[in-house]
């Protein structure tokens, strides 16, 4: 849900983290402070103008938002984990021409991320959003760190589990880290995906075989260190923190998420009570393998569903990478691609389901259609 600076620790290269994904909190790793803002500057258009934008309406500042159509939650068993799902719509509404679709949120992110686009779909259908392994209510694995290849082996086994392994093509959505699992997913599976949204997926920088040994020992010395996720005071605190680093995040919607990407633990010894992320605090460990990007667009290039690029019109990636990576060469990287169709909503950040859901849902559902 926040977007600090993906822990792209970029000295020497080591930052090619390949958990790309949804949300961050205040740290630093590596020396690198991830505090930073998810979008560009506001502009300041003219008043008149600003009035006109849905988000922008007046709102109550401590008012929580009311889903329209309230998710069930449910959990699958796989791969020795229990699987927390939030799911929309009845299973009555599928058909080969409207499959479920499935939601993959971003890193430090959870599956509740997509209920604005829910929300906003016109018409009623099957959705489906998983929380990833360690994040929201889904099990934390045993292990200290978390690999990329991981995400494409639980999405897997999860929908084995829910539509069994001979089922046909679902529709496919995702964001961040979720867009890049989607990407890679629809490569390697071509035949079980109908229609493919990503969104801000921009997968990762190239890496050089030179970066290995320092990517290692970077990998062997955070071993010894433990990650830690802050807490947080209060929930408006953290409905606070998400604003502070998306300013495009209404109120409202900021103070639902906090309550869907956060716990309230109780107070000990007279102590008052504190709110704890739901993340396993080791997603913030980097990866000790670099990512290939050759091998990435080898599976880009087996991708036969019709695929659907949304990006935001302020999303700034050299908060991430520097020049070492720019969306230029990622939609150089998008043209492998057999089919896709590429739209900018605006004004929006990296989290632009939370800040334009209304655009989002029309042009997914126009795509999905």
């Amino acid at each position: 849900m926040l977007e600090l600076g993906k822990a792209a620790y970029q000295a020497d290269d080591i930052g090619e983290i390949p958990r790309l994904g949804g949300a961050d909190e205040e740290g630093s790793v590596g020396g690198l402070v991830l505090h930073a803002p998810i979008v560009q500057p506001d502009p300041a258009p003219p008043a008149a103008a600003r009035a006109a934008l849905p988000y922008d309406a007046a709102m109550d500042p401590v008012a929580s938002y009311p889903p329209r159509r309230p998710a069930t939650s449910r959990f699958v068993s796989a791969r020795g984990l229990n699987h927390h799902l939030l799911e929309w719509g009845s299973t009555a509404l599928v058909s080969p021409a409207r499959p479920t679709l499935v939601m993959l949120h971003g890193w430090m992110d959870v599956a509740a991320s997509f209920q604005f686009v829910v929300d906003a779909l016109a018409d009623e259908r099957h959705v489906i959003a998983l929380d990833w392994r360690g994040f929201g209510a889904t099990d934390t694995p045993a292990g200290d760190t978390y690999f990329f290849h991981e995400y494409l082996g639980d999405l897997e086994t999860v929908l084995d589990a829910l539509f069994g392994a001979g089922r046909g093509p679902l529709d496919l959505l995702g964001h961040s880290m979720g867009g890049n699992v989607a990407m890679l997913y629809s490569g390697v599976r071509p035949d079980k995906v109908r229609r493919l949204v990503n969104l801000e997926g921009f997968g990762m920088p190239r890496s050089r075989p030179e970066q290995a040994p320092k990517r290692l020992a970077f990998w062997l010395a955070g071993l010894k260190q433990p990650e830690t996720l802050r807490p947080y005071d209060s929930l408006e605190a953290v409905a606070g923190r998400l604003q502070k680093t998306n300013p495009l995040l209404r109120a409202d919607r900021a103070r639902w998420l906090a309550g869907h990407w956060s716990r309230r633990v109780p107070g000990e010894g007279g102590q008052p009570d504190t709110w704890h992320l739901l993340a396993d605090p080791n997603h913030k460990r980097s990866s000790p393998i670099l990512a290939n990007v050759d091998e990435w667009l080898e599976a880009y290039k087996r991708i036969a569903a019709p695929v659907l690029w949304v990006e935001g019109d302020r999303t700034d990636v050299s908060i991430w990478w520097g020049d070492r990576y720019t969306k230029a060469e990622f939609h150089e990287r998008l043209n492998v691609v057999k089919d896709v169709e590429r739209h900018v909503v605006a004004p929006a950040g990296h989290m632009l389901h939370h800040d334009r859901p209304e655009d989002v849902a029309r042009l997914v559902e126009s795509f999905l259609a």
